[in-house]
């Protein structure tokens, strides 16, 4: 469960932290006090988008922080994504700052995409608006989904992997819907391309072999006379350097006997003269073998054109040259035996489709013997709401094509009055309703979810009296088996709270700020009678809001007993 916030620096905050507690945490305050901000800030740690106006002006940073208690099966879900809770502890921070932000898990940077699949274990957040989703048949199939747990889910992973492979035989049918003439038409092309690769008797590393001869051949001129004046140089004719050795050697032996330290330098010039001695037959040899040949220079000049002509039409290298000439053989292949091939294709996409069909039915009947338990089970939820006379009804209608999640398509049909005909919901219910019949749901699934945390901002929008009531009895009861987190301006509800938390403005020092503190039993009686009675609170009032809070306790010990 989410143990303890801190913020810092985000909107009206300037820094508050506080601690929660296991049941049912309440939050309240006056309109524009920040009970919105504060609860988006648990959105903004878990990687919501957050526009740059969000930081407090002047601050250089916002931060969000949140602490989550994680009992054994959870910490060994989270170890399955490299999360390893400390103590049991798992702590997520966001740094936020103009252009960039910083998340953390436990001290180490994480992307966002990863602490979204973290927060999945951890909470579940149903914002003042989501109600208006449950307008979209896509919602209504994921309540639906989601309620009937891993027997639906199986069934789901069923007909995606056939559709998966029916949509791929589907594609490669499609690709065989030509005509006869365009057959044979993109046969001759095909031709033409693979016999102008084969003809070429391209051989990998070629063209590199060929370049290095052409580069040698061009330049051949300028490699005898080059050579050539190196050999005179070097050479042991007249001055040439080893001529000059040859003399310089003689000089030397005539006054070796003189002086002993003279026998080391005539043998390094023996060595020397015996290193020009190599390198003048090494260049003899070159220059003798060294024939430029017209007829050699143009055919590699003709063989590196032919080559270059197919790189520009069939890839930059022989190797790419080659890989393009097995794709179109395989090509051709297909289209040389298109009829036999397309029959094959037909007849396996018949089979895949007779195995996604069996697939999609079974699904759809499981889905079915979901809907009536979920049908009554969301009656009775409404009745416990305040709904006396609902009737409630999954209606289910066939797509005409397949998906990846069957065929079906689902709508929830609903009529709040008697004598009414049932109608799909967009048609019948008001926002508060709407609200109502969310809570009802998220209520059923709450049973099912083994996420520990859930958080509601407002959805309790629109609705007052006995029905607020009822919503706040089926709060608590959602808060026996979950940490409830829930931001409400009803009394009704706000009276059932485990413990109790203002949110409120103040001005000081003409900076206004946001702060929050946890509420004694006084506290939370005179905040109730603000909700109840306005700007004004009698002694009438304070009274009313005591008997509401005792009565409320007296439900939860009734209830515990």
């Amino acid at each position: 469960m989410l143990v303890h916030l801190h913020v810092k620096n985000l909107a009206l905050i300037q820094e508050v932290q506080a601690d929660f507690g296991p049941g049912l945490n309440i939050l309240t305050g006056e309109t524009g006090a920040g009970k919105s901000i504060l609860m988006g800030s648990v959105n903004l740690a878990l990687g919501q988008k957050m526009s740059r106006g969000m930081i407090r002006e002047g601050a250089p940073y916002a931060l969000v922080e949140l602490v989550f208690q994680v009992d054994s099966c959870t910490e060994e879900k989270l170890k399955e994504l490299d999360v390893f809770p400390e103590e049991g502890q798992v702590i997520i921070t966001r740094k936020l700052m103009e252009n960039r932000s910083i998340s953390k898990v436990n001290g180490e940077a994480s992307t966002a995409g990863n602490i979204k699949k973290i927060a999945a274990l951890l909470l579940d957040i149903h914002g003042q608006h989501e109600h208006q989703s449950l307008l979209y048949p896509e919602k209504q199939m994921e309540i639906l989904d989601e309620f009937g747990g891993g027997e639906i889910l199986e069934k789901k992973e069923g007909v995606k992997g056939f559709y998966i492979e029916y949509s791929r035989l589907k594609k490669e049918l499609e690709s065989y819907q030509i005509d006869e003439e365009q057959r044979r038409r993109e046969m001759g092309f095909l031709e033409y391309e693979i016999q102008e690769i084969s003809q070429a008797q391209l051989k990998p590393g070629e063209d590199q072999e060929l370049e290095t001869v052409y580069r040698k051949l061009a330049n051949g001129k300028k490699i005898t006379e080059g050579l050539g004046s190196v050999y005179q140089i070097t050479g042991y004719e007249g001055e040439g350097m080893g001529a000059q050795m040859g003399r310089a050697m003689q000089k030397i032996s005539q006054i070796r006997e003189y002086d002993s330290e003279l026998e080391n330098i005539y043998s390094s010039m023996e060595d020397m003269d015996s290193l020009l001695n190599d390198l003048n037959r090494e260049l003899s040899s070159y220059l003798s073998e060294f024939v430029f040949s017209d007829e050699e220079f143009q055919e590699t000049e003709n063989r590196l054109d032919l080559i270059n002509h197919l790189k520009s039409k069939y890839g930059h290298t022989i190797e790419e040259i080659l890989s393009y000439q097995g794709e179109k053989e395989k090509e051709l292949e297909r289209l040389e035996n298109f009829q036999a091939r397309k029959k094959d294709l037909e007849r396996r996409l018949e089979e895949q489709e007779m195995l996604l069909k069996k697939a999609s039915q079974e699904l759809t009947r499981c889905r079915k013997d979901w809907a009536s338990m979920l049908e009554e089970k969301i009656i009775q939820s409404l009745q416990d709401l305040n709904f006396l006379n609902v009737e409630f009804h999954i209606s289910f209608r066939e797509k005409e094509s397949y998906t990846a999640q069957g065929k079906d398509s689902i709508t929830f049909m609903i009529s709040t009055n008697p004598g009414e005909p049932v109608l799909p919901l967009q048609q019948v219910v008001s926002g508060g309703e709407l609200s109502r019949i969310m809570l009802a749901i998220k209520t059923l699934l709450a049973d099912k979810d083994q996420t520990e945390t859930l958080i509601f901002d407002e959805i309790d929008t629109g609705i007052s009296g006995r029905t607020a009531q009822k919503v706040a009895e089926k709060m608590k009861v959602i808060g026996e088996n979950h940490q409830v987190l829930c931001i409400t301006h009803l009394p009704q509800i706000a009276s059932q709270a485990d413990y109790h938390y203002l949110i409120e403005k103040n001005v000081e020092n003409m900076e206004t700020s946001t702060r929050i503190r946890r509420l004694s039993y006084d506290d939370s009686v005179e905040e109730l009678a603000r909700m109840l009675g306005g700007a004004k609170i009698t002694d009438a009032v304070l009274q009313n809001a005591a008997e509401m809070k005792d009565l409320a306790q007296q439900q939860k010990n009734t209830r515990l007993k």
